[in-house]
């Protein structure tokens, strides 16, 4: 990939993953039931650590707007994103249901799966890291 590609790719998934965490950050603030729910039983006050993910997903999508903080706000969302994931894995092996419906595994595992996606997403978009689209320098 040319650094200018790179660079064009970084920007536009970038942007889709600061969108993807206000949007969720605003989510976790205003319709947090599905949130508390999935939420592991050794978790303590539910309610006020999802409202803490909420404000943690605004700070990190606004951290990715402003260069200065970008890289900061990409590691950030990585490990915040490590952090939750054992809140998919409650909601996928404790057939947690949302609404009332009980998500199979054709939902679960492909979620599973992608948390190390997401991680590597944030990093990435942010800069934090290149791999594997860093270009060779010539010598």
């Amino acid at each position: 990939m040319t650094p200018r590609a790179a660079g064009f790719w970084r920007s536009a998934l970038r942007w889709l993953l600061t969108l993807a965490y206000a949007y969720a950050g605003y989510r976790h603030l205003t319709t947090p039931a599905p949130f508390v729910a999935i939420t592991p039983p050794w978790v303590p006050q539910p309610a006020l650590v999802v409202a803490a993910t909420g404000i943690a997903e605004l700070a990190g999508a606004l951290g990715l707007a402003i260069p200065r903080t970008r890289k900061a706000a990409g590691w950030g969302l990585a490990l915040y994103a490590l952090c939750v994931w054992p809140a998919n894995f409650h909601h996928a092996f404790a057939h947690v249901a949302i609404g009332g419906t009980t998500l199979g595994w054709g939902y679960h595992a492909p979620r599973l799966a992608a948390q190390p996606l997401i991680i590597w997403w944030a990093l990435w978009a942010s800069g934090a890291v290149d791999w594997p689209f860093r270009t060779k320098e010539k010598t």
